[in-house]
């Protein structure tokens, strides 16, 4: 059985939908805005986080009339509010700074919904897909600066010692900076954002950079490399170190990759609908594709949802989804080791 068919039925009454914008500084230097969902009905609420990237698109939201999305109040299954909202105009006051965040707004609304069905019904994802919750293993995502630095690599080990990494090269990285990186050690992935385009983290694909990653650290992950006429022969031949992030949005974007992938990040918000996510997560497993969970910064209950999915299905992997503190360059909060354990019996899209 299909996963999405064992939750598209789930009945949802759904009488109003309020929206909250909030920002936060990020240990990325760059400010974070997201808006949250919150959806409620039959005396309880669920929540979903819109993770879409640029401020003005958060901005334009809030300004939105109150009764923007009031066509979504009433009586649903899953099923049929997914398929009401992919027929709604989510954007109704501009358009969208860039076409991939009407799927991270198709997010928010779908994973309020799965929530607030689930709350409705007193029980959790688990249960509606059968299978148990696990402690979920997760990396601390983090830049090295400009000119790059290891302190913050140093710093995190000194506050966490067993804590491993997911680390974004660029091309200030020397050979004294890799080196660096690999004395210290716990480095599980390499995101090359070598797919990017027209974004402020894009990096242009290099050749010897890709080559010393791979030789230096042949137990990583290399995430999002370019394959150019540089690049193809190097990368087919560590193949099983590759995986994909950024332009995977869909099982038919996975058999379009230039290799069979060894790994997919899953980022749930990239897919839009909960029956694409699921239809994923099902063809990677069916074709012995590892997962491990992506982040995008999410400031509430994104980061919630992100971890439970990794908890259901990709527990052991090394997940780029530690809790929110990591990501918070001002917190004094003591920083949590992994594995996040979750509670005994959570209710609605939650392991906490």
């Amino acid at each position: 059985m299909a996963t999405y068919d064992s939750l598209a039925d789930l009945p949802l009454s759904l009488e109003s939908i309020d929206r909250k914008t909030q920002s936060a500084d990020t240990t990325s230097d760059f400010v974070r805005w997201t808006t949250t969902f919150e959806f409620s009905g039959a005396g309880v609420t669920g929540r979903g986080e819109d993770v879409t990237y640029d401020t003005p698109d958060h901005e334009a939201l809030a300004d939105a009339p109150d009764t923007v999305f009031d066509e979504l109040h009433g009586e649903w299954t899953i099923d049929t509010f997914s398929a009401a909202v992919s027929e709604l105009n989510l954007f109704p006051t501009k358009e969208p700074e860039r076409s991939g965040s009407v799927n991270y707004r198709q997010w928010a609304l779908e994973s309020a919904a799965l929530d607030l069905a689930l709350e409705q019904a007193d029980t959790n994802l688990g249960s509606v897909v059968a299978k148990p919750y696990n402690p979920v293993r997760f990396v601390a995502s983090t830049r090295l600066g400009s000119p790059p630095t290891t302190d913050r690599l140093t710093d995190l080990r000194e506050a966490v010692p067993e804590t491993e990494f997911k680390l974004d090269p660029t091309d200030e990285w020397d050979d004294a900076i890799i080196d660096e990186i690999q004395a210290i050690g716990g480095i599980r992935i390499f995101d090359l954002k070598g797919w990017y385009k027209g974004t402020e983290v894009d990096q242009e694909p290099d050749p010897v950079l890709y080559q010393q990653l791979v030789e230096q650290f042949p137990n990583t992950i290399i995430e999002d490399a370019a394959f150019t006429p540089e690049t193809t022969a190097l990368l087919e031949s560590y193949a099983s170190q590759l995986s994909f992030d950024y332009p995977i949005n869909s099982v038919d974007d996975i058999k379009s990759m230039p290799i069979e992938p060894e790994w997919i990040n899953i980022k749930p918000s990239r897919f839009g609908s909960l029956q694409s996510l699921f239809a994923t997560i099902d063809y990677c497993n069916e074709n012995d594709i590892e997962m491990y969970g992506g982040g995008q910064f999410e400031l509430g209950v994104g980061r919630d949802h992100i971890q439970t999915l990794a908890s259901l299905w990709y527990p052991d992997t090394p997940n780029d989804v530690a809790p929110s503190v990591y990501n918070d360059p001002d917190s004094e909060t003591e920083l949590p080791a992994s594995p996040i354990v979750p509670t005994a019996e959570p209710i609605g899209f939650s392991i906490q």
